[in-house]
């Protein structure tokens, strides 16, 4: 059963939604579970079979739960769409989330905030999944072109014994602003880890990731891949931590990150191995557009300006 409310504001989320590649069908279809909010007020939430969904409202946001029971297979993915569609304002979500024993779920999450001049973002989610069980998270941020907004996501995760986690943070579409990720997740016996993060910072953008992975089950697996890309005068600054900690858990680092104009990087990958049976490796590379690849493209009939563009686009893919 679906709960809605300020439809004006609704419609104009879900417009924005869609156009930055949402279905807006899911807000309307009974098989998709779903949570929209606008700044903070709950504008939409669908729960179904398999699936428990709440949130309630707050001063500056929501504090939401979902909670994934025992044993379910969730056919379609759950979708998550928070905004502020005005120029100025503050956002704050609290997200738990617990997938059961066995239950296996994906989540779409779109971000949007297309004329942030003066907006905060903060999500801060505790993520629990249980043994056997899996979660895929794709999150996507669409902002606008003046830079006015400032994204602070944190989320602490565990998971437990053969569970699977899997997540992709983006944010290539508009200014940056400033960004202040900082993940942490640990990991049981045999868990497989995922965590995927591409930005593209412009102007006087700042960006801080931080995540960092506990291998504490035997056998368990992890990989931290960051790609970054920098123009004219943003900054970034990427930390990438692994800790192998019990035997067989295996982990790495992947960093990579192109400046051009003035724009400045910095990478900082942290290997750490507590157990004589563990093994923890990275890899880190800063550079400019490589020539060889710019020598090809143009070769084909694109200008420097697109052969440019084509390569930052492709290591964002």
């Amino acid at each position: 059963m679906a709960k809605y409310a300020h439809m004006s504001e609704l419609e104009e989320l879900v417009k924005t939604f869609g156009e930055a590649g949402g279905d807006k069908s899911i807000l309307v279809r009974e098989d998709f579970a779903h949570l929209v909010a606008g700044g903070h007020k709950i504008l939409s939430m669908r729960a179904i079979d398999g699936i428990e969904v709440r949130a309630k409202e707050t001063d500056t946001g929501i504090e939401a739960g979902v909670r994934v029971l025992e044993g379910t297979v969730l056919k379609n993915p759950v979708h998550l769409c928070f905004g502020i569609l005005r120029k100025e304002g503050i956002q704050t979500i609290k997200m738990n989330v617990q997938i059961e024993k066995n239950a296996s779920a994906r989540f779409i999450a779109h971000c949007i905030f297309p004329k942030a001049e003066k907006v905060k973002h903060i999500m801060d989610a505790v993520i629990d999944i249980g043994e056997n069980a899996e979660m895929i998270y794709s999150e996507v941020h669409y902002h606008g072109f003046h830079g006015g907004i400032e994204v602070i996501p944190k989320a602490v995760v565990k998971v437990g014994k053969n569970g699977r986690y899997f997540s992709d943070f983006s944010l290539i579409t508009g200014r940056v602003g400033k960004l202040g990720i900082d993940y942490t997740v640990k990991a049981g016996e045999n868990a497989i880890i995922e965590l995927m993060a591409r930005v593209f910072g412009h102007a006087n953008d700042r960006i801080f990731i931080m995540e960092k992975v506990m291998l504490d089950g035997e056998n368990s697996r992890g990989i931290i891949k960051t790609r970054v890309a920098l123009e004219d005068e943003a900054q970034a600054e990427v930390t990438g931590i692994t800790e192998g900690n019990a035997a067989g858990a295996r982990g790495h680092v992947d960093c990579m990150e192109i400046v051009k104009d003035s724009a400045v990087a910095k990478a900082i990958p942290v290997v750490k191995v507590t157990h004589p049976l563990a093994k923890v490796t990275h890899e880190a590379a800063i550079g400019s557009v490589d020539k060889k690849q710019l020598e090809t493209l143009m070769a084909h009939g694109l200008t420097p300006e697109e052969a440019v563009d084509v390569i930052v686009k492709g290591i964002l893919k």
